[in-house]
């Protein structure tokens, strides 16, 4: 282990630590990254309680910085346990992923195939066992239930208990799909939306044939373009988002609040894991294609229509800062993905494991959802249309509450 910082706050004692773990699991002599964590602990006898890894939505995601004192599911969580927030490799303060390392695309696309999913539960591992050795409970975020699947999949004897909300991929499906389900979503999501602020169809389509007309500018430099507007979907399956995406559209056209909330509405730049690898997250087993690029509907493409989490392969031209990228997520596109899931495994799993299934998620399509959950052993879901795809987020106190209670035979 690296070096230790603690600090003692308000309402908890936080321990950080930086890891040394191989770049490939496969050569653990070769190439090594650093790993950050920070443990989050109740002051009043918090540090002798069992651990609770976090792991974060993503792809490319550093893991939540806590508060002080700690609120939402944290508050919940350090009654219980000690928290582990991981900032999973490449993200956060871990060794990070801006232009990619390697002389060559290839080069560069096969450093970052040591970034999905199976790579992160070995650092786990070898984090575990620097810190004890015990069996740890995981909280699993969206990407980071994914990988809590993995995880079941892999290294079960090192969990306690599993909780995941918004997090059950498909098990063995064609990312194909996956995208066309998304899309169902997507169009359903963009009705609802337009019908709640019905002048909102008027105002795109202006924007639409300024930005066709002019070369705007972003306060990056970048010019937007129409298919980056329609990105700013992305917000359409949080709770709170149509709200998000009506208040930048109804800016003046042009305006620095205008192209400031434009570039900022989505985060491609600052964290390029996620556009780099997320159709990957899905590819359990096979190439993914440019998947959402091929099914992209054409009322999506021709018209006022916004897109969600899609990834395109133009967006490696228009985002200036995912240029440098361009070349390796060609040949990622390309890759034979190994399976990330172990479905005998899954099927007979010993670990208690609770999930929450949003029943209009956009992003973790609720069918599939619902197929795994019957496919891992002993999973208790909690199916609910109480909330969207970011519910820990919203109402992280009562969901990781329930989501207890359930995996513990309590609910």
């Amino acid at each position: 282990m690296g070096h230790m910082q603690t600090y003692v706050v308000p309402g908890a004692v936080l321990t950080e630590r930086e890891h040394r773990v191989p770049l490939d699991h496969t050569d653990p002599s070769g190439a090594q990254i650093t790993v950050f964590t920070r443990e989050v602990a109740d002051p009043d006898g918090g540090r002798d309680k069992p651990y609770l890894l976090f792991l974060q939505g993503g792809p490319g995601f550093e893991a939540t910085r806590p508060t002080s004192p700690p609120t939402g599911w944290m508050a919940r969580a350090i009654k219980d346990y000690r928290v582990l927030l991981l900032d999973q490799r490449g993200t956060g303060r871990s060794t990070p992923v801006g232009e990619i390392p390697g002389e060559t695309p290839a080069d560069q696309a096969d450093y970052l195939t040591n970034f999905r999913a199976d790579s992160i539960v070995h650092d786990a591992e070898m984090i575990r066992t620097e810190l004890g050795g015990k069996r740890w409970s995981v909280l699993g975020q969206s990407f980071g239930g994914f990988t809590s699947m993995t995880y079941l999949s892999i290294a079960p004897d090192g969990l306690a208990a599993a909780f995941i909300t918004g997090g059950l991929a498909p098990i063995g499906r064609p990312i194909d799909d996956v995208y066309r389900a998304t899309y169902v979503r997507l169009i359903e999501h963009n009705t609802r939306y337009f019908d709640r602020y019905p002048d909102d169809r008027g105002r795109v389509r202006e924007i639409h044939r300024r930005l066709e007309d002019d070369d705007v500018r972003l306060p990056s430099g970048d010019r937007l373009t129409v298919r980056r507007l329609r990105q700013l979907g992305l917000s359409l399956g949080d709770s709170a988002g149509f709200e998000l995406l009506h208040h930048i559209v109804e800016l003046p056209f042009g305006s620095r609040p205008f192209l400031e909330d434009v570039e900022r509405g989505v985060r491609f730049g600052r964290n390029p894991i996620y556009a780099t690898l997320h159709e990957s997250s899905y590819a359990d087993g096979g190439a993914t294609r440019w998947s959402a690029h091929r099914l992209l509907p054409d009322e999506v493409r021709d018209g006022e229509l916004f897109t969600a989490e899609h990834i395109f392969p133009w967006m490696f031209e228009d985002y200036g800062a995912l240029r440098g990228h361009r070349a390796a997520a060609e040949l990622l596109a390309e890759h034979d993905w190994p399976r990330m899931f172990d479905l005998d495994q899954l099927r007979h799993n010993e670990v208690p494991v609770a999930a929450t299934i949003y029943t209009d998620d956009l992003y973790v399509e609720r069918a599939f959802a619902e197929e795994t959950a019957a496919a891992i052993r002993g999973l208790r879901p909690w199916i609910t249309n109480e909330y969207q795809h970011n519910g820990l987020r919203a109402d992280g106190e009562r969901i990781l509450d329930r989501l207890i209670a359930l995996a513990h035979g309590r609910a």
